[in-house]
């Protein structure tokens, strides 16, 4: 009988105790950031040369040298480097985000004292200097007239010439189209206004007014949809680009035309984006205030016809009445201010409530 011996396997190595690196304890950052902010206070306060301000500039490079000295004792050089560049990331952020809160909590604060059912049921029709009542109704019934006729304008135009640059033109005349398009976004909002001034104003609209040339808000609406066709257009233009090209290969596989491809396929997916342009383009025009002063002349009686008579709106209504003499006013403008960012804020979460629901996103 034979016996046959296997060889013993040798015994892999012996692991270490722990696997477990170094790390800082979780109360190390907050505690290097408190001590930072009481040196930097001490330093700026002690020596008089600045104010909250510098002490929180202070502050924070004395938390950034801190930690990453900590860090770097602890845990190693490349996790120190790690954790500063991720700390300048965080206050890239705050830096960031403090305008806007900023922003935020002064208009809800000065806006809110005018929030009352006289400011948003009356105009400014025969209001004088030291009246506390009045309201911005017939600025809102102009905004929304104005802005609402600019998108019927602008949209069909803008999301057609997009269409058209990316899945159409070819050659010069694309090339020729972006260019201007390009062009056009730079140019200032007064010279939108001029433009509608020459055109409609003292061309155009003393054909409908007995040889007399008149403001109105359709004259707005129409420096405003140039001022917003830039932005529709590129903004789709880069949209309909991120479509991939399979979704459109597919279509074109299974025999689809290539017109009802862009209308079924293409533009579905591309949607967000487009809707997020097209908010873009409308909050702009909502603010804009020099072509409704060139054109629309403004106004303080209510004017439901945007194709007659001067018409007013709610930026146009902010800064005349940051311009008047009356200590009633600033909280006219403030509460007219939040009222045009609360306007805008609710159009853009409907648009983007209803561009969720596309064909290929359910």
């Amino acid at each position: 009988m034979t016996t046959t011996l296997t060889p013993r396997r040798p015994r892999p190595p012996a692991q270490p105790a722990t696997l477990r690196a170094r790390r800082l304890p979780a109360y190390a950052a907050p505690a290097i950031a408190v001590a930072a902010l009481l040196l930097a206070a001490a330093v700026v306060y002690g020596t008089g040369t600045g104010g909250p301000v510098l002490v929180v500039v202070v502050g924070a490079l004395l938390y950034l040298a801190g930690l990453f000295v900590a860090a770097n004792a602890v845990e190693g050089r490349r996790s120190a480097r790690n954790r500063t560049w991720s700390a300048l990331i965080h206050s890239a952020f705050v830096l960031a985000v403090l305008p806007l809160a900023s922003v935020v909590w002064t208009l809800v604060s000065k806006g809110s004292e005018r929030l009352d059912a006289n400011f948003f049921g009356t105009s400014m029709n025969n209001i004088g200097s030291r009246d506390a009542n009045g309201g911005a109704y017939h600025a809102i019934v102009g905004t929304l007239q104005q802005v609402g006729i600019a998108t019927l304008i602008t949209v069909p135009l803008g999301v057609l010439c997009a269409i058209y640059i990316v899945e159409y033109g070819r050659g010069r005349f694309a090339f020729t189209i972006r260019f201007f398009v390009d062009v056009m976004t730079g140019i200032p909002s007064i010279v939108t206004g001029l433009f509608a001034l020459a055109f409609w104003v003292l061309i155009v609209s003393p054909w409908f007014n007995d040889g007399r040339p008149g403001f109105s808000g359709f004259a707005a609406a129409l420096a405003l949809s140039v001022l917003m066709l830039p932005t529709v257009v590129r903004s789709t233009e880069e949209m309909l680009r991120l479509v991939p090209a399979p979704l459109r290969e597919g279509a074109y596989a299974l025999g689809v035309p290539k017109w009802k491809t862009i209308l079924r396929v293409v533009l579905p997916t591309a949607l967000p984006g487009i809707v997020t342009g097209i908010m873009l383009a409308i909050a702009r025009a909502a603010g804009e205030t020099a072509p409704v002063l060139l054109v629309a002349g403004g106004g303080a009686a209510i004017n439901f016809n945007p194709f007659e008579n001067n018409q007013s709106s709610l930026a146009l209504f902010v800064y005349q009445q940051a311009g008047e003499a009356s200590k009633y006013s600033p909280a006219r403008a403030w509460t007219a201010a939040l009222t045009l960012v609360a306007l805008v804020l609710v159009l853009t979460v409907a648009a983007k409530l209803l561009s969720r629901r596309n064909r290929l996103g359910r």
